[in-house]
Order: C-alpha cells, then structure tokens, then sequence
C-alpha cells in the first residue's frame, strides 16, 4: 500500500513557494491537505473579516489542490486531537512554520505525540523572507532597531521561490468550507477583492508594472492607488514574502529604472518580517508591551470616544474616513492607518489593545506580527516604536496628504461639499449638517498624553 502523507495547512493557502507541499509531493503516495479552524485554548481565533477571506482562499485553495491530485479536508475544532486523529495510518505529517510564542509551542506538543504514535513530523520554513531564528545582530541577539535589521536582510540570500508542484490531473472539488455562513455585512467585501492564490500573481505584477515607479512619492496619498494592496494576500499566504521579493528584484533588473522604487517597497515588505522577528523573540506582543514601562500606563476607560472612533463619527474627518474605509473595503490606507491609531492611543489615552482587537476583528490582512507590531509602533511601546512625543495632528497631516479633501470626501460625504481650506477641519466656520463636532481637542489632549508617558 502507498504510504500517504498528510499536510497541515495553516498561513500557507497556495501551491507555490510552499515548501511543505513540496515535501510531501516527493514523499511519494497520497498527499491529504488538512486545514483547521482552531479552537485550541490559547490560540487566537480569527476575526470576522478575515475569516471572510479565509472561506474564500480555502475554497479557491481546494479546487487548485485537487489539481494536482490532493484532496483538502476543512475541519473545525481543536488541532491537537484533530490532526494526530486525521493522521493515523500516514507516514509523516507536515507543516509550514509560524512564529507566535503559543502557536509553537502548541506545534510542537503536537510534534511530539506523533512522534510518539510513531509518525515522522517535519516543519518547513514559514512565510517570511528569513527565518527569526537565523538573523542576529553580531553579539548574537534578536535586532530591536529596523534600519540595522533591515540592512543585514538585504546581504542575505532569501531562499528562491519553490515551484508548483506537478501531480496528476483530477476534477475539481465543490467548497471545502461548506460550514460557513457568510453574515450580511461580510457581503460588500467582494466587490472590493478577488481572493487566492492566482489573484494574489497579479496583483503583484500590476503593481510592479504600472504603480511601482510612483510607490515612495505616493505612498503616503490615500487618495492615490499608489501601494501594492498585497497584504491581505500575505496574511493568508497566497503570496509567499519570498516571491514577492524575487519577483520584485527580477523586475528590479530588468528595468533599472524601477531599481530604487523598487528597494522602498522592499523595505516595506522586510518591516513585515521585523516584526515576525519580534514576535517570535518576545512574550506575546498582542498582550505585552515590548519596552515593559509602557505596560504600566494609565489609559483611560471612555466607551462614548471608542464607539465613536470605531464607528467613524469622531468628528475629525480623516479619521473618519480612514475607519469607514475600513469598515466598508475591510482595509484602510497605511498613512491613516498610523493617524486613527494615534488618536485612539494618545489623543483619548485609550489602551492601545482596544485599537488592535477592533483592527484584528475588521482587517482582512489582520496578521499575529503586523497588527500588534504595528499598534505598539504608534502606541510608543514597541521596539524601535514612534516615540512617545510624536503624536500625529491628524488636521495637519491631512492638509499635507490629502491637501484637496479627495479620500476624506469619498469617505465623509457630509463634508463634501465643503471648500478645501475647511475639508480637515469643518468645526471652523460653523455645524456641518449630520456631522459631529471633534470628541477632543487635538491641543488639549495632545498636552495630556505627553504629561501621561513624562509621568512613567
């Protein structure tokens, strides 16, 4: 009888770049993908637009799968009975790496009872360019800052891309997530996205051929489609960072004149993997600050200012427009990424893990390293973070790039007929019909913060 090998899917819902696809392809015998929708204690659910996502890829996922002859099985429940179960009679089960602290130390119980049972189980390199484990800085220490992280990256050699593997040909499956049920507000999502795995190639290659020139200019104009939107892509690992990059650096070549566009974008996709890297060193950066006096602040409990940050009814039209960006497209420009979570975190003083679960709850990209990476970045508490002064004025900034009031029009429609010079700040000069005045004063609190971070 041919042996079968059964692969664990997790961040990893493609068939290139997928080292342990590829592994269990040349095992021989029969390949059965296995994806779990984990309810293990002290892993962290999904939120619900990614999970929105995750339906799709999964679906998308199947039918590529069953391509190549591997049938995928989507279950739900607790990974650590289910696949030792869903391995039984397989010569190895295998997997893709992931970096948080309690997600490997759960594989690795894992690991060790199908050892124990007697079956091989091997992890493969995970979705980033280098894995935490093999960078250091010259003491041998985890890098803390991200230009010297950045520049050891790049004298790397990031492994090339693995190929699609090739198997035999076989119809096509119906949806492997049949359980789902898609909730109404989820429904909008889909005129924004196309979702999986051959998506994901081109898009990317949209970006490096029309919008890649323009990229560090643009970047920071939320009106502008100036960026690559592959996030929600990576978080799911339809894209592997490692395509991304070769694809990147091939274009990189071929066009010179890309070259250093090309570098910026670059050293955006290797923040990413800095803050994999802090993940994977540190305590559980969703729950623990990273410079540990910044865990001992004073936030304050304001449900009213939450509701309305969350709600996009702040009364500070680019902060609105950023969250009402999210709430309807399931992402939000990067540069009002950093305005909305500085508001909630400075301006009001509210603790920042409010700001990442509504995030993690409403992003499609929403990732275990980005999301809290990235709110302790502005929450001042991260490594190599914003420091506590800079605290962004969100009128100012977005006078400065969004100075014509085009995305906060598209996205406040009760400021829209107001002229330029007011788009940013709709308090002067009088009401503005169905729209609040701002919940704080940007001076005011601005002032109490600094003294709030002084204090510690």
């Amino acid at each position: 009888m041919a042996k079968k090998v059964l692969l664990w899917l997790r961040n990893d819902l493609r068939l290139g770049d997928n080292p342990a696809l590829q592994a269990a392809m040349a095992a021989g015998g029969t390949v059965e993908a296995l994806y779990v929708h984990e309810t293990d204690r002290g892993l962290r659910p999904r939120g619900a637009a990614s999970r929105w996502w995750l339906h799709q890829s999964l679906n998308a996922l199947a039918h590529d799968l069953k391509r190549i002859g591997v049938t995928l099985h989507v279950l739900e429940g607790e990974s650590g009975t289910i696949v030792p179960e869903r391995a039984r009679g397989a010569a190895a089960v295998l997997w893709n790496r992931r970096y948080g602290p309690a997600e490997r130390e759960h594989d690795a119980v894992i690991k060790a009872r199908l050892k124990g049972d007697g079956i091989e189980a091997h992890s493969h390199p995970g979705n980033v360019l280098v894995e935490p484990f093999e960078i250091a800085t010259k003491t041998g220490k985890p890098y803390s800052v991200y230009t010297p992280f950045w520049q050891a990256l790049k004298q790397r050699d990031i492994p090339a891309p693995l190929p699609k593997p090739r198997g035999r040909d076989a119809e096509p499956t119906a949806q492997a997530d049949g359980d789902y049920r898609e909730p109404a507000w989820a429904r909008k999502l889909g005129a924004h996205w196309t979702v999986g795995e051959a998506a994901a190639g081109e898009r990317l290659d949209a970006f490096l051929d029309e919008l890649v020139e323009g990229y560090p200019a643009d970047r920071d104009l939320p009106r502008k489609p100036a960026t690559s939107r592959l996030s929600p892509y990576l978080a799911l690992g339809e894209i592997s960072a490692r395509q991304v990059w070769h694809t990147a650096m091939a274009v990189a070549h071929a066009e010179p004149e890309k070259a250093g566009s090309i570098d910026k974008f670059l050293s955006e996709l290797a923040w990413r993997d800095f803050n994999h890297h802090q993940l994977y060193h540190r305590e559980d950066i969703s729950k623990v600050a990273m410079v540990e006096k910044y865990g001992h602040l004073d936030w304050r409990d304001d449900p009213a200012a939450f509701a309305a940050w969350t709600s996009g009814m702040t009364g500070i039209p680019i902060i609105d427009a950023g969250m009402r960006e999210l709430w309807e497209t399931g992402v939000m420009h990067n540069r009002v990424r950093m305005l909305t979570a500085s508001l909630l975190a400075k301006n009001l003083l509210v603790d920042w893990h409010k700001g990442e679960e509504w995030f993690w709850d409403t992003l499609l990209d929403a990732d275990a390293a980005n999301n809290p990476g990235n709110w302790q970045w502005v929450a001042g508490s991260g490594l190599d973070a914003s420091p506590y002064f800079r605290i962004f004025n969100p009128v100012t900034q977005g006078e400065r790039f969004d100075p014509t009031g085009d995305y906060v029009r598209q996205w406040v429609p009760e400021v829209r007929n107001l002229p330029d010079d007011r788009v940013h700040k709709p308090w002067e000069g009088g009401s503005v019909k169905g729209y609040p005045k701002p919940i704080v004063d940007l001076k005011l609190t601005r002032e109490r913060a600094l003294a709030a971070f002084k204090a510690l």
